[in-house]
């Protein structure tokens, strides 16, 4: 019996995302089916370019189309991807922008900029394309870390045009304001300038992300965001002792307070590796982790101290992260955003998908 069409999506149906539990025909991932003789040809779209199970999507496909009598190597298997926002009524707010992502950490010096910075790079890096915005208008920390400092940003009409930096498009009043000069704001003047730099004044082009990297704590700014935007979520950044923990547990709530679903925790400055292959543990490794668990929210990841890491971002080459440094360390941070990339898919595409209809 000669294959055809409807067998192939049958046996797709079979297919289930791994982190999203539906098969892949309901989620409208497959985009398109020809059959040609005893060739299928089957075009599958990720939810994202970083999909960090694409293999496993792959080898489950051939498997399905395997068991229904096409030979692996009759299996062209194309995919592409298609970073999705959240599902609901569209706001007039930065409509260009599929997914807004929010940086914050309960207490300063948790390393939360690092962290904002190098997962939009990383996100960068396989092929979604993202925009940063230091919102940390108290002391922005992006100038010297994507190695703009002193540099102004180019102006068209009234518009600020983000910096074309490292892959990413990034802004920050870092670049706005005379250096080392303090910004002793009270509450309404930073409510304002975060409005202004995120949406009045900023020409953001079209995104699959943006990353806003927010001041510490829970006040105005983080308020701010969540009234005007519709944000896919926030992720925590933490450091492990209890004391850092407290202040992200506090974090966590403010957010879910606020209607903005948490995408996860961070635990930043994890340990000490040695050159030996071994760690010196000087907060307590594994805090954030446990604390995610008891909070019910996902843990993204954990991020040594590695030496490359400040020197990178001291130097203004985030991107060294990713090729020059050590193996670890890239390791660390490609966990990092796949799995933040994972977990907006979940947040995008379920526990509802439209299921496709194949002409």
């Amino acid at each position: 019996m000669p294959l055809d069409k409807e067998q192939v999506l049958a046996a797709l149906r079979t297919v289930k995302d791994p982190e999203l539990f539906k098969d892949i025909v309901t989620l409208g991932m497959v985009k398109d089916v020809r059959v040609d003789g005893d060739v299928a040809h089957v075009t599958v779209e990720l939810t994202t370019p970083a999909c960090p199970l694409k293999d496993v999507i792959e080898k489950d496909v051939t498997a399905a189309l395997w068991r229904i009598g096409v030979k692996p190597e009759n299996v062209r298997l194309n995919l592409t991807a298609n970073t999705r926002g959240p599902a609901g009524p569209a706001r007039d707010a930065l409509p260009q922008v599929k997914n807004i992502i929010a940086v914050g950490a309960g207490k300063g010096g948790v390393g939360k900029s690092t962290i904002a910075l190098n997962v939009a790079v990383g996100l960068a890096r396989t092929g979604a394309q993202v925009g940063l915005m230091d919102g940390d208008i108290y002391g922005p920390s992006m100038p010297t870390m994507l190695g703009i400092k002193g540099v102004p940003p180019s102006v068209r009409g009234n518009k600020i045009i983000p910096h074309n930096v490292h892959g990413i498009h990034a802004i920050t009043i870092g670049s706005l304001v005379e250096q080392d000069k303090p910004l002793i704001w009270r509450g309404p003047m930073a409510h304002g300038a975060f409005k202004q730099l995120l949406l009045d004044n900023t020409e953001w082009p079209s995104l699959d992300y943006l990353i806003v990297d927010l001041p510490p704590g829970t006040g105005d700014v983080p308020l701010t965001l969540c009234q005007l935007l519709p944000l896919t979520g926030a992720v925590v950044v933490a450091t492990p002792q209890q004391v850092a923990l407290d202040d992200a547990i506090r974090a966590v709530r403010m957010f879910q307070q606020l209607g903005a679903p948490i995408l996860g925790v961070v635990e930043n400055m994890s340990y000490i590796p040695l050159e030996n292959g071994g760690m010196l543990d000087m907060f307590g490794r594994g805090g954030t982790e446990r604390a995610a668990q008891q909070l019910n929210v996902p843990f993204l990841g954990e991020l040594p101290m590695f030496p490359a890491l400040r020197v990178n971002s001291d130097t203004g080459k985030p991107h060294a992260n990713f090729e020059d440094a050590d193996p670890r360390l890239r390791e660390s941070l490609e966990k990092i955003v796949t799995h933040l990339a994972g977990e907006v898919s979940k947040r995008n595409l379920g526990p509802q998908g439209p299921e496709l209809t194949i002409s």
